[in-house]
């Protein structure tokens, strides 16, 4: 597996297998941000990753990102925590200012 070989981090997207899931919940094999402090992620054997998707509305949870050559959205209000197992393939990092965004939005979900 490449998260052997490859230590996930912050911003970084992986290719993600997300089943089994329920109901509206992003499936299959999905490029993944993960959004986890990589203090977590080099000691826990979980990762919390958002989804990357090209179809979703622009609600202010979801923020706009052009990845892989395709204009997107990273979906905040689907964020998982994974498994070690699950992520299948580093793909590259976003940008700092994007993760800085991402980082934010996320802040106001759960700000008081």
């Amino acid at each position: 597996m490449d998260v052997v070989d490859n230590p996930v981090r912050r911003g970084d997207a992986w290719l993600v297998h997300l089943n089994p899931t329920r109901r509206r919940e992003i499936q299959n094999t999905q490029p993944c941000v993960v959004v986890s402090p990589d203090e977590l992620n080099a000691h826990i054997g979980t990762f919390i990753v958002a989804p990357l998707t090209t179809g979703s509305h622009p609600y202010p949870f979801r923020v706009p990102v052009r990845f892989s050559g395709k204009d997107g959205r990273i979906v905040l209000d689907q964020l998982r925590t994974v498994d070690r197992e699950r992520p299948i393939k580093r793909l590259r990092s976003i940008t700092a200012p994007t993760l800085g965004k991402a980082l934010a939005v996320l802040g106001g979900m759960f700000a008081p």
